[in-house]
This record gives C-alpha cells, structure tokens and sequence, in this order.
C-alpha cells in the first residue's frame, strides 16, 4: 500500500536505519560488546511489525507508538546514566529522541488509538520493549 500510513512508516524507518548505523559504529568504535540478544531482536522486531501491520495500518501505528513510548523512556534513562561524560553520544541520544518522539506523535496522528484492543496492544508490547530492554543491558 502506499497510503499515508505506509508513506509515515516508509519514513520512520529510514531514520532508524540511520539510528543503527550510527549506534552499531559507536559500538564498533569503542570497542562495546553488543548484546548477545541482538540477532533475536531482529527477528523479533520484525515478527512484531509484521504482525500488527497483518491487523491492519492502525494495529500498526498502534505497534509503533507504543515502542517509541518506551524508547524515549530508555533514552532518557540513558541519558540520565551519561550526564555530561560524552557530548558526542549525549548530543545524538537527544536528537534520535527527539525523532521517536516525532514518530510516536505520527503513529497517533494516524490512528494508533483506534487499533483494535488498543489499551492491551499497547500494554502488551511496552512490556515486551521493557523485557527486552532489560535483557539486552544484562546479556
């Protein structure tokens, strides 16, 4: 489809390419393990999307702003942690965060909130997000 739905997703998820390739350099640049969850994320990241989107552009959107709502909590925290020890990183944490805020706000500007079964959607997979958030910072 090529609706106005698919146009917002098509352009979210450019710049979350953009946001892993930056992240996955910095990991590479300093010498950071990355999760040992990564390659699970990927797979379940995109069983995720493809599920909602399977229910529909709404179930989507719903996806969508519920996993920005605990990304910019994870940013935060993130942040919080950081302080003032790295500008470089601290400067482009709150600029991607400012990008998931923005892709939140699209995701309820194209209905998010009338998915079917919202509220549990949401609940649902904001605890997944915080599970697997969680998880990635011990593993």
């Amino acid at each position: 489809r090529s609706g106005p739905a698919a146009r917002a997703i098509a352009a979210m998820a450019e710049q979350e390419e953009r946001h892993r390739k930056f992240f996955d350099t910095m990991v590479a640049q300093r010498g950071v393990r990355p999760t040992l969850l990564q390659p699970f994320w990927d797979v379940a990241g995109f069983a995720l999307g493809a599920v909602t989107a399977a229910m529909g552009p709404r179930a989507a959107m719903a996806c969508t702003a519920a996993v920005e709502t605990e990304i910019d909590k994870h940013y935060e925290d993130q942040l919080t942690e950081l302080g003032d020890d790295d500008p470089e990183l601290g400067a482009a944490i709150r600029k991607f965060q400012a990008e998931e805020l923005e892709h939140k706000e699209a995701a309820l500007a194209h209905g998010a909130e009338r998915a079917p079964a919202y509220p549990l959607l949401s609940a649902a997979i904001r605890l997944s997000c915080r599970i697997a958030i969680g998880l990635s910072e011990r593993l």
